[in-house]
């Protein structure tokens, strides 16, 4: 992952803390909402397996690196490269679209081909979860490597396809052009999946799956259909968190989804893996603990608070701040 610039403390002292973190409230608290938006799109994916498969799908943080990667390569084949002007007008809409479509197509094929090759084989062997725990792991592994054969272990810059221009400061929150994109698009998306579940047919299949794949499939529900349309759902999102986290930071790199991977995981058990509602939660929580604590202890602890919010809930709340599952949760 891009290396973050870390708040500024800068003539802070230890007794100064939270008067730094005063004077820089609004600005971390934008910044982390920001960077809360894609843990949250990320934590879907983990939210939706876990909810219909009980399964911790460590490779999601894969799916997210794939997307990041065919923005890169979208933006690429548009003729944006590095060292080249912004667009602007139609051109940028054109380009953001065509990035996020490639980013989400590319994650969505990657997850459901995932779950065709790994994980179909496991469950109807009916091997244990440990077994699925196991393959997540090393399916993470090999798409890193090929990934990092393929493309060097170095961080590979990103174009800057659009001018972060200011649009608002507010009380010292830099309100940039590309933060409100990220955190419309994010809010637009899951919406879009929360209606989807709740609303729709396939949705209802999977919150029916959620709850009792036995009395689905009684019930006419077509299991193997529900589980590739939650793993295509959760890497369609992946790839839109991939091509926002892009054009944010403006890198990529064969292990940029384990910082973020682990983050969203966090999220996900914090909101209570499993609820759509809460996945949201916590990643915008855990966006902004990150960034207050990163003005309270250093940037150097920046990535640390992830771990511990995560050993936290896991002692004290382990169903999460909301706690209601996919199959249970109402419209």
């Amino acid at each position: 992952m891009p290396a973050r610039h870390p708040p500024s403390r800068e003539g802070c002292t230890i007794h100064a803390c939270f008067h730094c973190l005063t004077d820089q409230f609004w600005a971390q608290a934008f910044d982390g909402l920001t960077v809360g938006a894609i843990y949250a799109l990320i934590a879907l994916g983990y939210t939706l397996v876990y909810g219909v498969l009980r399964l911790i799908n460590f490779a999601h943080s894969e799916v997210f690196m794939v997307g990041v990667f065919a923005s890169l390569f979208a933006a690429h084949a548009l003729g944006i490269h590095t060292g080249d002007p912004a667009k602007t007008g139609f051109a940028l809409v054109f380009a953001i679209v065509v990035m996020m479509l490639a980013a989400m197509a590319a994650s969505g094929l990657t997850a459901v081909v995932m779950e065709r090759v790994a994980y179909r084989p496991l469950r109807r062997r009916k091997s244990p979860r440990l077994a699925a725990l196991i393959t997540a792991i090393g399916i993470s592994l090999f798409l890193q490597e090929i990934f990092a054969l393929r493309y060097g272990r170095d961080l590979l810059p990103f174009p800057r396809v659009m001018e972060k221009h200011q649009v608002v400061n507010f009380h010292g929150a830099d309100i940039r052009t590309d933060k409100l994109l990220i955190l419309v698009s994010a809010l637009i998306l899951m919406v879009a999946l929360e209606r989807f579940v709740a609303k729709s047919r396939l949705g209802r299949g999977i919150r029916a799956t959620a709850q009792s794949p036995e009395t689905a499939a009684l019930m006419g529900v077509n299991i193997e259909r529900v589980v590739v349309l939650t793993f295509l759902l959760g890497g369609l999102l992946a790839g839109a968190a991939g091509a926002l986290h892009g054009l944010f930071y403006e890198g990529a790199q064969f292990n940029i989804g384990f910082v973020p991977g682990i983050a969203a995981f966090t999220a996900a058990v914090l909101g209570g893996i499993g609820n759509i509602r809460g996945a949201l939660l916590g990643g915008l929580v855990l966006g902004l603990v990150e960034n207050f604590g990163g003005v309270l202890f250093g940037g150097q602890w920046h990535a640390v608070f992830a771990f511990v919010i995560l050993v936290v809930v896991l002692l004290f709340r382990p169903t999460g701040l909301m706690g209601e599952s996919l199959g249970s949760s109402r419209a």
